[in-house]
């Protein structure tokens, strides 16, 4: 068995040390980045969307251009009608004359349009309105950066399908009544705009008004505006929205990796930490501390330290028990073996009896150590498995005691006296069985080693939420040199009128660890008297107390 847990802790050590491989994609910090990235691209999108922004702008453009036009409508219906109110018509001479002196900017075009429908004034084509020219920047002046910002701008907004210009409806170069619905209504004494696209693709608003006198229309002016100045303030503000986009992307995706950092690092720390500990390759301290944390990591951290620390701890447990358990079971094997040898060569009945008889003892030793081997290899398992309920130790202690009297024999004229305070109550969570196993092994011990006159005190008291069990008896107490030894496994120091080998050296190990899986201690000590020589050995057990109600007592 000794081999058993040497393959169990070289097993894997051909594994690697170091965490499974894993796509980037698949690791925790891609996902920290994904989620935080994609809230920020979503909020950014909603920003350079602006359609709202745009329309608001289009809309006070519209507005404008309908003030101008009804300014110049009243100008050239008072100043140009020459006949009486009822047969007034609009003098086109007069009005191209009001046109030049209104100096209308060149980004505007303004188009008279009579009642008929036909085409009275251009702006455009007045003398000394000629589309005002400037010089563009030479293309070499201007940044790279700029140049690929506007080019990849344009092709943005081409992608933003409210923004798609090739959706607007196109502006008619020279507007027809019958075919250009904004000049038809405008006629017929009612206002419109719209936006259109002009023939060099650029955005245009279109404004159509009524000139009318006494209720009569005599005309229609139709404005044709520029959108360059709006179109100019969408792209600064989607400019300065790409520009906080762009620092805000920074700072989260160096907030993400941190983030990611604080998380993912330790994580595939303690990865790699399992895994070596896993393969064997490294003892139990190879847990990285990340305590000091104070927060999810540090206690997955403390918890795997604890968990392996635990799991190295039982393995070496099991290591020390198996090699104990191979020494004691060697040495009645051994008797066997020279009874066995003995008893093939001698003759004489007698003796042949006697060895016998020694093999007989042999094997019941061996058959009663296998049985506490077992018993001790199922304690911690069964424990973990098996509900804590409440248990009344003074009633335990009295039925065990009881039990006792009547077994005579085994007692002799000795005596067991219980002592407790009757306004306390003994209660506390335990597997009942396992409980009286450990008081009937240590009452078993002090009537062993009491005088046939001598006594076993059992003494029960409560410290704040711990009761107290003492077992004390009037023996010779515990050799000085044995006191650390007592609890150890296979260990035994009997009287000398008791058998040989009817102990195995579990009893007190086991009780040990009984006590050990419910949370407890127990204690050795020798009691002296006035004199200060030894006078017996007392053995305390301590278990936490519990509080019940009185529906729920153990009785």
């Amino acid at each position: 068995m000794v081999l058993v847990i040497g393959l169990l802790r070289s097993k894997h050590k051909k594994l690697s040390s170091g965490a499974r491989p894993r796509h980037f994609l698949r690791s925790l910090t891609a996902r920290v980045l994904a989620i935080n990235l994609l809230a920020l691209a979503i909020l950014a999108g909603g920003f350079l969307y602006l359609d709202k922004y745009q329309t608001e702008l289009l809309n006070i453009k519209a507005d404008g251009l309908t003030r101008e036009g009804k300014l110049i409508g009243r100008t050239l219906i008072s100043e140009t009608t020459t006949l009486p109110k009822s047969k007034r018509n609009i003098d086109l001479s007069r009005a191209k004359s009001i046109l030049l002196r209104l100096a209308i900017p060149s980004e505007r075009r303004v188009q008279l349009f009579l009642a008929n429908g036909n085409l009275g004034v251009d702006s455009y084509t007045l003398p000394g309105s000629a589309l005002e020219t400037r010089s563009l920047p030479n293309p070499s002046e201007v940044s790279l950066f700029k140049r690929v910002s506007f080019a990849m701008y344009e092709w943005a907004v081409e992608l933003i399908p409210p923004h798609r210009r090739k959706s607007l409806k196109p502006a008619p170069e020279q507007p027809k009544v019958d075919t250009f619905p904004l000049l038809k209504k405008a006629l017929s004494g009612q206002f419109g705009s719209g936006v259109f696209e002009s023939t060099d693709g650029n955005r245009v608003v279109l404004v159509a008004l009524p000139l009318q006198s006494v209720r009569r229309v005599q005309g229609a002016l139709l404005i044709t505006g520029q959108t360059d100045d709006v179109d100019r303030s969408v792209r600064d503000v989607r400019f300065a929205l790409v520009v906080a986009f762009l620092v805000a992307l920074l700072i989260t995706i160096l907030l993400s990796l941190y983030l990611a950092r604080t998380i993912t690092r330790p994580v595939r720390r303690l990865a790699e930490a399992a895994d070596s500990v896993s393969a064997g390759l490294v003892h139990n301290d190879a847990i990285p501390d990340f305590a000091n944390r104070r927060d999810e990591i540090g206690i997955l951290s403390s918890s795997l330290s604890k968990m392996t620390k635990s799991l190295w701890s039982r393995m070496d447990t099991i290591e020390n028990f198996v090699a104990d358990v191979a020494h004691e079971i060697k040495n009645p094997l051994t008797s066997l073996r020279s009874a066995v040898e003995t008893a093939k060569r001698i003759d004489d009945e007698i003796k042949r009896r006697e060895l016998l008889n020694i093999i007989e003892t042999d094997v019941k030793r061996l058959d009663r150590l296998l049985s506490e081997i077992a018993d001790a290899s199922r304690i911690d398992t069964e424990l973990s498995r098996l509900q804590l309920k409440p248990l009344n130790l003074l009633v335990m202690l009295q039925t065990l005691i009881g039990l006792h009297q009547y077994t005579f024999e085994v007692i002799g004229p000795r005596k067991i006296i219980l002592e407790w305070d009757t306004s306390e109550e003994f209660n506390t969570l335990a597997v009942a069985d396992r409980m009286a196993q450990v008081f009937q092994n240590l009452i078993d011990n002090a009537l062993s080693f009491s005088p046939s006159n001598g006594k076993v005190v059992i003494r029960l008291y409560k410290e704040q939420n711990w009761i107290n069990i003492s077992v004390s008896d009037s023996g010779p107490g515990i050799p000085t040199n044995a006191l650390d030894n007592i609890f150890q496994r296979f260990y035994t120091d009997r009287p000398d009128n008791n058998v040989f080998g009817s102990h195995s050296g579990l009893g007190l190990a086991i009780s040990k660890q009984i006590i050990n899986g419910h949370g407890g201690e127990i204690i050795c000590q020798n009691l002296t008297d006035n004199f200060g020589k030894i006078s017996g050995a007392l053995f305390n057990v301590r278990l936490s107390a519990i509080n019940i109600k009185k529906k729920d007592r153990n009785l």
